[in-house]
């Protein structure tokens, strides 16, 4: 089942500031490549929401596929990649791939539909269209590390990031946390994006707790090589 976005299907253009602003130094991506180089190989971007991470996979990939299930997010998508030979932009799902069985090599889902307990049948999904010896790769926020983490957990207190990780730790995911930093142009866009991230009373708290234009957030890194041998996922 999809679960709407509480950020970017409601607030896109707000969303590409905070896109823009997230690890402006590289740390995820270069993380991402040293755990699978996608260099000539095929990549599916899960969840692409408006696509913004699509042309930095295409530098180098011989193919890349975002799926996403919002239709206003893949027409932005589609307008994003439009002349990119080497992209495509698919209607799509989680738990429904339209691709075919063994047919890409790296399947990256940010921030989209992986919350631990209930995703078995995304896991499951990634796993029959990687070929053998592909990887999927979970980047998650990681809100055991703070002042970010605080705040995601103000608002989600039933969230419980030691049964999360526990979760993808029992699928045979391996763990990394990656620090970054996000930057900010103004503070009005700082503003604006933890309003779209975070209840008003956590946003006014977060801003206020933020100086300058700079906030340091950690994310979690979960990722899955298939095997030749049958996955259960």
């Amino acid at each position: 089942m999809t679960i709407p976005s509480p950020n970017i299907w409601h607030w896109p253009g707000m969303y590409e500031v905070e896109n823009r602003a997230q690890d402006v130094d590289g740390a995820i991506f270069r993380h991402l490549r040293a755990v699978f180089d996608w260099t000539g190989n095929t990549v599916v971007d899960v969840g692409c929401g408006s696509g913004f991470h699509l042309p930095v996979f295409a530098e180098s990939a011989h193919a890349v596929i975002g799926v996403e299930p919002h239709p206003p997010l893949v027409g932005l998508a589609r307008q994003r990649v439009a002349g990119m030979r080497n992209v495509q932009v698919v209607d799509g799902s989680a738990e429904r791939i339209p691709l075919a069985d063994a047919s890409v090599d790296l399947v990256h889902a940010r921030t989209a539909y992986f919350f631990g307990p209930g995703c078995g049948p995304g896991i499951g999904e990634a796993l029959r269209v990687l070929r053998p010896g592909g990887v999927l790769v979970v980047v998650d926020l990681d809100a055991t590390a703070h002042p970010y983490g605080a705040w995601m957990c103000a608002d989600l207190p039933q969230y419980r990031p030691a049964s999360v990780e526990a979760f993808f730790a029992a699928q045979g995911f391996d763990l990394a946390r990656v620090d970054t930093r996000w930057m900010f142009p103004d503070r009005e866009s700082l503003r604006g994006v933890l309003g779209i991230e975070f209840t008003k009373r956590t946003a006014a708290r977060a801003f206020a707790q933020t100086p300058g234009l700079s906030l340091d957030v950690r994310y979690r890194v979960h990722s899955r090589r298939k095997s030749a041998l049958l996955e259960i996922p």
